[in-house]
């Protein structure tokens, strides 16, 4: 008879399955010599044990807690697959500059998760495990999902390349604005800062997170002075337009109510706010695709979970949840707004919503390289404190498949919101063809807009009201990459 080993897998049954309380580790879900199949669902997540909690045991727990383990033995684990189904950490790393945290990666067979559902997978891996009392934090940091899961999602329904195509835009940035004050605006002068903004050369104007149907305005109303604006913008500047009409509800009764009048609007775009959940996400994604609407997808609530560097859910890891659920724009961060946002951490969201295929970039926070199977490309959306002096810096940092919402920066310009959109379309075009004729637009940026601006009175307002205005904060959630010194 084999004896139990204290600090590996206890193999033998009769012991196993011994009614009382084992260590993870002894369950069966540390595994140092695991090797993922390409098949499996690989998870790093960082962990802070309690004190005197052994790192590769916490590790064992997140594993055994976020897929088939409870606190005490259960002998029915013999009557599955309980092998095949239990998750495996298989790897234990201290995080570099980081005292008492650990990187643990994780292992999950396919057939643990239901086909084509984020709610499920989320409730496996970030369920109870996060509450878990041996633990004093917990971070799911990135994920790697394998192609043979993603290709039971269905992805944005739309896609950026296709959405260029309808709008008619290429070679640059989209310039949008989100409607402010966002709140308490009447139907009628709601309508009219939309018109004002498209009119003056803005792609997209938008309702933001937490505009429904208030007693101020009610969202019948203001859908119709919405498109209302739309339609006569488009007709002034002979460009497609659009307006994200949130269509954000109590129950998907009411979301679906609100599309379906968005659509017989003629929108070519509704909204949904992350808070409705992944359920009603996807639902919406459903309806999207058969009605040929673009779905813009804002992060309202995402810092609740995403922003603490120890404990929570990396944002990197929900934009890959939202372009599998399906979404075409995303916001992902300015890194010169006034949101949160390293650089570099903030370029890695988007390469997650943009590139076929992710490479590992540590620098960036990806862990994994990433297949995503051909699944439509999700435009991300730099909005929140940003301004036309920084045209510059945001087409050096995200290129051009980005949309840019500027809208203190564009409703709070002193000669009105429409003088505002004139001067963000200027400086975006002063910026791109710079750019294009090979110009260092990060050194040369701030004497290319002050050249376009001897020309535009809207930008040179914008210039001198805004210029010296900046959040340079530091960031709560930045790279623990550590580069290792070249050999000699």
């Amino acid at each position: 008879m084999n004896k139990p080993v204290e600090e590996g897998i206890i193999r033998d049954a009769r012991q196993r399955y011994s009614a009382g309380v084992l260590k993870y580790r002894q369950m069966g879900y540390w595994e140092p010599d695991y090797v993922p199949k390409d098949t499996d669902v690989v998870c790093l997540f960082r962990i802070t044990p309690q004190e005197g909690v052994d790192p590769v045991e916490a590790a064992a727990a997140v594993a055994g807690e976020s897929s088939t383990a409870t606190w005490t033995v259960v002998w029915t684990d013999r009557l599955t697959a309980c092998d095949t189904y239990r998750a495996k950490a298989f790897k234990v790393e201290p995080v570099p500059g980081q005292p008492g945290q650990v990187f643990a990666w994780v292992a999950y067979d396919l057939i643990l998760f239901e086909e084509g559902s984020i709610a499920n997978m989320t409730a496996s891996l970030i369920g109870n495990v996060f509450s878990f009392k041996p633990l004093k934090a917990c971070r799911l940091e990135d994920i790697r999902i394998p192609v043979a899961y993603v290709k039971t999602f269905k992805g944005p329904p739309t896609g950026l390349i296709v959405e260029r195509e309808r709008l008619d835009k290429f070679g640059r940035p989209l310039l949008g604005a989100t409607t402010k004050p966002k709140l308490g605006l009447s139907g009628r002068n709601y309508g009219r800062v939309i018109y004002e903004g498209l009119k003056g050369g803005l792609d997209f104007m938008k309702d933001d997170e937490n505009i429904n149907s208030q007693p101020f305005m009610h969202w019948r109303d203001r859908f119709l002075y919405v498109m209302d604006a739309v339609n006569k913008a488009s007709a002034a500047t002979g460009e497609v337009k659009g307006s994200y009409l949130n269509v954000t509800g109590a129950t998907m009764e009411d979301i679906y109510e609100r599309a379906e009048f968005a659509k017989e609007l003629g929108s070519v775009v509704i909204m949904v706010d992350l808070v409705v959940g992944w359920s009603a996400i996807q639902s919406v994604a459903n309806w999207a695709r058969k009605h040929d609407m673009i779905v813009h997808m804002h992060r309202a609530g995402h810092g609740t979970y995403t922003r603490q560097k120890s404990h929570g859910v990396s944002f990197r890891v929900i934009a890959k949840w939202l372009r599998l659920a399906g979404v075409d724009h995303l916001h992902a961060g300015t890194a010169v707004g006034k949101l949160e946002g390293d650089p570099l951490m903030v370029q890695g969201y988007y390469n997650v919503c943009r590139e076929a295929y992710n490479r590992q970039d540590l620098p960036r926070g990806l862990f994994f390289d990433q297949d995503w199977a051909d699944l439509k490309k999700v435009m991300p959306v730099a909005s929140g404190g940003i301004h036309a002096g920084q045209m510059h810096q945001l087409l050096s940092l995200f290129g051009d498949d980005v949309i840019l919402q500027f809208g203190g920066g564009t409703i709070g310009h002193p000669a009105g919101i429409q003088a505002g959109a004139v001067a963000n379309r200027v400086a975006l075009e002063a910026m791109v063809k710079a750019r294009n004729e090979g110009r260092d637009i990060d050194e040369e940026g701030p004497e290319i807009l002050q050249q376009a601006a001897r020309w535009c009175a809207p930008l040179a307002q914008a210039l001198d009201t805004w210029r010296d205005v900046a959040f340079n904060y530091a960031s709560t959630d930045t790279s623990d990459h550590v580069a290792t010194p070249a050999l000699a």
